[in-house]
Formats: structure tokens, sequence, C-alpha cells
């Protein structure tokens, strides 16, 4: 048996599409997973490093790794009417934006990306954990957060409101669905094994339906919201055709995102295929 180590984040969407493979009960021939559960913006920092085989990233930093890891086309987190939300106190117009402090899960989350292609300069973003963002607006130690994650189904409860979603922004600009993250594979690894992987990915979404209870307890586990309705709704809006199988349109958006950041100068341009 060859240890692969695998990194995800502890978010429903991951928790749910990747127990299958953790519990056993899909099988991965050949190989033992070592487990590593991080937020994103962690995993990001440790694929940069080629810390684990395969990994959860933001598609941003997958930008960013592109010459070392191939994105695989089962796993991901694309979809419409699923784009982060910035969030504030009050009403913020769209140029007032631009002269807020902004908190983000992370410089290389795809929240950020989108920001900047919206206009937003880095210099006015604050790098913060994703579960810490709605206090931080709601205290005032920001004027603006954007949102990911559970924390989007639950901002209302702190008194907060919404002043711009990125996902409806980008799908009006582009017609396409927002890709957000997906699962990334060392080149070295091989094409056998991309495969292989991306079959065990859709064999272990299966068992959301095949065995909810115990998928259920194992997303509890780990999820910073443990309603029920909450992580139902995490898991229906992150979880859907397009993380069993990418599809034309999701490569597609994927493409297109790179090629308006790389237009911008926002990442760096790379001789390499995405998916081999």
């Amino acid at each position: 048996m060859r240890s692969l180590s695998l990194g995800i984040s502890p978010c429903p969407n991951d928790t749910s599409i990747f127990f299958g493979l953790i519990s056993g009960r899909i099988a991965l021939p050949g190989f033992a997973l070592d487990l590593r559960i991080e937020d994103v913006e962690t995993l990001n920092r440790l694929a940069a490093a080629s810390a684990l085989d395969v990994t959860k990233v933001s598609i941003h930093a997958y930008a960013h790794l592109r010459e070392d890891y191939v994105l695989l086309r089962s796993g991901a987190a694309l979809g419409r009417s699923c784009g982060p939300l910035v969030v504030a106190r009050g009403p913020v117009p769209p140029e007032g934006l631009k002269t807020s402090r902004i908190a983000v899960p992370g410089y290389l989350t795809t929240a950020s990306l989108l920001l900047q292609l919206y206009g937003i300069d880095p210099s006015r973003m604050e790098q913060m954990p994703f579960h810490a963002i709605a206090a931080a607006v709601a205290s005032g130690r920001v004027d603006a957060g954007v949102l990911i994650h559970e924390s989007r189904f639950t901002c209302e409860s702190l008194g907060l409101i919404k002043v711009l979603d990125l996902g409806n922004w980008w799908e009006k600009l582009t017609g396409l669905p927002l890709p957000l993250g997906g699962i990334v594979a060392q080149r070295n690894l091989g094409q056998n094994l991309f495969r292989l992987f991306e079959t065990a990915i859709r064999h272990s979404i299966d068992l959301l339906h095949q065995a909810p209870d115990a998928v259920r307890e194992f997303i509890r586990t780990h999820a910073q919201e443990t309603d029920d309705t909450v992580l139902a709704g995490h898991i229906e809006l992150y979880v859907n055709e397009f993380t069993r199988q990418l599809g034309r349109e999701g490569e597609s958006a994927i493409i297109e995102l790179f090629a308006r950041a790389e237009a911008k100068g926002l990442v760096p341009g790379c001789p390499y295929g995405l998916f081999d």
C-alpha cells in the first residue's frame, strides 16, 4: 500500500464528498489515505509547498499551482447562485466598497480574486479565518466582509446585510457558473491515479444518498454550524452536477476566470493544461 496525503476543508461539501473515501467504504486500490483537514487558505499554502499529494484548493490558488498540479474533473465547488457574499452592518454603495476595509478568508481564496476583478484593491483587504469574518463585521472591526461556507447562511442573525453577491455579479458578467474550489493532484502521480481518484470521488458522492445518517454525523463533527437545515442547505448548494463531473460548461468557467485574471495581471500564465 502506498500512502497518499489528502487535504480537505472541514466544510460540509468537502466532508460529505469525501466521507466514503475517508471511512473506507469506498476503496482506493493500492493506496492508504493520510488525511489532513484544514481551512482552505491553509490547504492553499500547503499545496504551494507541494506538501500534499491530493488536496482541495481555491480555484484562485490553483492558478498559481498549475505547473505542479492538475485539476481533477470531480470534486469541485462550482455552480450558480453559490458565490461569496459581501456583507456589512448597513447599506454600502458599489463605489463605497472601494474605500472600505474588507475582511477576506485568505488572499488566495477565489473570493479575494473576485473582489480584485470587481475593482477592489488588495490593500483594502484584511485576511482572517472564514469563521471569524461575520463577527468582525458585526463588531465594527472591519467595514465589510466576504462570507463563504456556512456563514453565508447565518449572517442575518448577526444583523448583517448583503451588499454584493459576487456569484451573481460573475454570472451576469460571463453567463457562466462560478468556480470556487477544486481538487488537485500532483502532476507526477500520473493519469492512472487521476482517473482512479475521480471515479472514487463520484462513488463517494453516491453515499450521500445511500448512507445519509452516517454521512451527516461525520459532517457535523467538523462543521462550524451544526444545525441540520444549515448543513443541508450548504450541501444542496455546493454539491451538484458540477461536483460529479465538471463537464464542458464547468471547464469553460474555470478557463474564463483564469483568462480574465491573467489579462489583469492578477495570476501568472501557464503553458500546461489544466487537467493533464
